[in-house]
């Protein structure tokens, strides 16, 4: 589709110039149903290829499985890859199919030791909070990340799905690279608070989700009809009965600007979560997840597509007519405690 490299931005105030977007690799061993290895391996490559720098993981994915799947891979690319990775949901011992939030001392030096050595580097990049423990103070817990940068097992800090209050506290202890929260045509709750904070504190917002988990590319309608039994997403509200039919007719405003520009649904819906770096003053670096090269190609075309004003106003709506919340239980997020 493209060999074009697409652009840069850098992370953070003080961090490395990377790919304007980057590569969710969870559904590479974790959550979306089937995989398939060796197109994985070559979706890495590709994206790599075409300037795509960034590689986000977590501990939690495949209970450290995903982890172990892409070390081959950064190893091969250490010094043109950019390795970020997560810690805070846990597994407990008698029940491995739950997830307990983490964000004490112990449990941090635990899972970053644990990180490295499935990732098998001397250093991560990029070590993001996955989920904040209300119960730990935040400034406790980046002063424990604190350390472990002045140690040399990290080199820049993260938090996901944070409020604006806790960016600006975490910030106070340590500079913040980037705040990672969903953000899409279908989930705008963060432009409130939390990307004026991130904007002011020159945090670099990075976008998961950003094809509403696939919704908005139109690869699937119903998560209850067209998804494996193993997929989360049949455990998202907004993809499953009334809520899915009712979702499924807010992409028609998508699917006309992706006509007038021969472009994929996926192409405007990414292309509009890239320009709102600039509506917002902030850099934006959305981290699609995809098993496939072809998509990866796709996505990365996106960054070229420019979306007129006109076109900005049809999509404008659009995030205050979905139906359901992004998860069953929204304590867990920065809107659910904003």
């Amino acid at each position: 589709m493209t060999d074009q490299r697409i652009p840069t931005a850098r992370l953070g105030g003080q961090g490395p110039e990377i790919g304007v977007q980057g590569l969710g690799c969870m559904g590479m061993s974790f959550a979306y149903g089937p995989t398939d290895a060796k197109e994985s391996e070559a979706t890495l490559e590709r994206a790599l290829e075409l300037g795509v720098t960034m590689y986000d993981t977590a501990d939690a994915y495949g209970a450290g499985e995903n982890e172990k799947f892409l070390s081959p891979f950064f190893k091969a690319h250490r010094d043109e890859v950019v390795i970020a990775t997560k810690f805070a949901l846990a597994v407990p011992p008698d029940d491995p199919t739950r997830r307990i939030i983490r964000n004490d001392a112990p449990y941090i030096r635990q899972s970053v030791e644990a990180s490295l050595t499935r990732l098998d580097v001397d250093v991560i990049d990029l070590y993001y909070m996955h989920r904040r423990d209300v119960n730990v103070p935040i400034e406790d817990t980046v002063g424990v990340m604190a350390e472990l940068v002045r140690e040399g097992k990290v080199k820049q800090l993260g938090l996901s799905e944070v409020t604006a209050a806790e960016l600006r506290a975490a910030q106070e202890v340590h500079p913040i690279a980037a705040v990672q929260s969903e953000w899409s045509l279908f989930s705008r709750d963060i432009e409130a608070q939390v990307v004026p904070a991130a904007r002011e504190l020159g945090v670099t917002l990075v976008a998961y989700s950003p094809l509403g988990r696939g919704f908005l590319t139109g690869s699937f309608a119903n998560a209850d009809q067209d998804l494996t039994a193993d997929d989360f997403r049949r455990r998202q509200p907004r993809f499953t009965g009334d809520n899915a039919a009712a979702n499924g007719a807010l992409l028609e405003p998508i699917r006309a600007v992706a006509e007038a520009h021969g472009a994929t649904p996926g192409q405007i819906a990414l292309a509009w979560v890239q320009q709102q770096s600039r509506a917002h003053g902030l850099s934006v670096v959305p981290i699609p997840g995809t098993r496939r090269p072809t998509r990866v190609e796709e996505n990365a075309a996106a960054t070229t597509i420019e979306l007129t004003p006109e076109e900005l106003a049809l999509l404008e709506p659009i995030a205050g007519k979905v139906a359901g919340d992004r998860y069953p239980d929204m304590r867990f997020t920065s809107a659910g405690r904003e």
